[in-house]
């Protein structure tokens, strides 16, 4: 007993420090039933893209033009102008407030005023910009009619577009946004669950456990890459985890293998298993990808988890009373 204890404190003491980050991911990047899809410009140029990051949180805009490139608001003002120097946006542009969180629920000051003359405030030296955009969003209380009427079923929400402006001539980003609905969450979890009880059975056999804590580690570690690469930022526990997975392929005494298997299980597997719930996550790849990593990750690591505390209760001699 006294070492389960020290194990749930050891991992709560090494993941303490990675838990910020996490202190904004409502707002950049969580799971969600609307998947936003930028299909093109209408004028395409060459150095100019437009994508989805953060599970469709975010639009961004790289400008490799040479050349300055508007965003424009809610009222056709400037909002954002990419230029080769950096990114700026217009101080009177409601939407610079507005858009600063997903559900634009920023107060407008007093001087945000769309028919003003530009204000412009550079506020990055990239030529890359992020910006949350409601054009793009659901965000009525209830959802749309007709998902409300067949939410079993995929629906085309809207398409939407978002002016852009280089010099005097004005183009669009273009895209849609469609309802899908979300995945069999028992289905995830009961497949998880045999995971892990198939890994405890095999991890009994000698030099099993190298190749499960490779295969655990190394799909966290895809897990939180495939994260990043949808612009999720340092995805610090996964990585964490996957690592300590990794090291105890090579290396498991007992209670390294209990806690790597904690770790993943309590924190990859069970601090991500929202996407069980929901049909757009904020990764690369598609869907069930991501849903079928976080599996693995609760899976093996509680199957490893139990295979290094049933060892280290095998290794406690047994002490009979005189």
């Amino acid at each position: 007993m006294k070492r389960l204890l020290l194990l749930t404190a050891v991992a709560g003491a090494v993941l303490a420090p990675a838990t910020p980050a996490f202190a904004h991911a409502g707002d950049t990047g969580g799971v969600s039933d609307y998947r936003l899809t930028v299909t093109g410009l209408s004028t395409p140029l060459d150095g100019l893209t437009v994508r989805v990051v953060e599970g469709g949180a975010r639009l961004e805009l790289s400008n490799e033009t040479g050349r300055a490139i508007e965003v424009l608001g809610y009222s056709g003002e400037p909002y954002l102008e990419v230029r080769p120097d950096g990114t700026y946006e217009n101080v009177n542009s409601p939407a610079t407030y507005v858009n600063e969180t997903l559900d634009g629920g920023t107060a407008l000051p007093a001087g945000a005023d769309p028919t003003a003359a530009p204000s412009w405030r550079r506020v990055s030296t990239d030529t890359t910009v992020r910006w949350h955009d409601q054009r793009t969003q659901w965000l009525e209380a209830g959802p749309p009619p007709q998902v409300a009427a067949d939410p079993g079923s995929g629906h085309r929400v809207r398409d939407w577009i978002i002016p852009l402006r280089e010099q005097t001539r004005t183009f669009e980003i273009q895209g849609t946004l469609d309802y899908e609905p979300p995945p069999r969450a028992w289905a995830w979890w009961l497949g998880a669950a045999l995971l892990a009880a198939a890994v405890a059975l095999v991890g009994r056999r000698p030099g099993a456990v190298t190749p499960l804590a490779l295969l655990a580690g190394i799909t966290t570690l895809w897990y939180a890459a495939s994260r990043i690469l949808d612009g999720g930022g340092w995805f610090g526990v996964p990585v964490l985890a996957g690592l300590l997975v990794c090291a105890a392929a090579f290396r498991h005494p007992p209670f390294y293998l209990a806690l790597s298997g904690f770790v993943l299980a309590a924190f990859a597997g069970f601090g991500s298993a929202e996407v069980f719930t929901a049909a757009v996550v904020p990764a690369v790849g598609p869907g069930w990808l991501a849903r079928a990593a976080v599996a693995v990750a609760v899976g093996a690591g509680a199957g490893l988890a139990l295979t290094g505390v049933l060892r280290l209760r095998a290794a406690t001699p047994v002490v009979t009373p005189r």
